[in-house]
């Protein structure tokens, strides 16, 4: 029987698949992105939205080149619900095989703010403080400009998510950048 597994239970699944402190790293901060949205749009389900963020690139450490499609294989094997599933690989849609597109608002933002936290994240850590706390709309807007920075991350990937959401870039970058706000302020 299939189930949703706790913050545990997707942190365990996590780490069998991902050893590089930099993918566990991200993991935890995409979750918490999610759980900061999820206080805003589906507040009774913030660990599900937490547990969707932690998850979602389970597959990639080991198999870049199937990302998004070895996920479900890996996490069916766990016996985690087709909704995680679904949800987690959705941020893949268009990008790679995955057959789950984007329709549910956090699906939306997981596609989004995926790329964006690598990019506000490598800003950050470009400041004195090394953190989002004094992060504006400006320092992340500046450098996104200069694709040589933060090569990795996507812009059009996204601004295809803001487009997505309906929102303006610089409004999913202003939001985004208060959801790792508020990750930090916690710790």
């Amino acid at each position: 029987m299939s189930q949703i597994p706790t913050l545990a239970q997707a942190q365990a699944i996590l780490e069998t698949y991902n050893k590089e402190p930099f993918h566990l790293y991200h993991g935890q901060v995409v979750s918490g992105v999610l759980r900061h949205f999820a206080a805003q749009y589906d507040p009774d389900r913030a660990d599900y939205w937490a547990v969707v963020g932690l998850l979602h690139d389970v597959d990639f450490e080991l198999y870049p080149e199937e990302h998004c499609v070895k996920g479900v294989e890996l996490l069916r094997v766990h016996d985690v619900d087709e909704s995680v599933i679904r949800a987690a690989m959705s941020h893949g849609w268009g990008l790679s095989p995955t057959p789950y597109e984007p329709t549910h608002i956090m699906e939306k933002i997981l596609f989004a703010a995926d790329e964006l936290t690598g990019l506000i994240g490598a800003v950050a850590r470009m400041r004195p403080s090394k953190s989002t706390l004094d992060l504006e709309l400006s320092s992340v807007k500046k450098k996104y400009k200069n694709e040589k920075f933060a090569a990795g991350c996507s812009r059009a990937v996204i601004e295809r998510g803001a487009a997505q959401l309906s929102w303006t870039l610089d409004e999913l970058i202003e939001r985004t950048i208060l959801a790792m706000r508020s990750l930090e302020a916690r710790c």
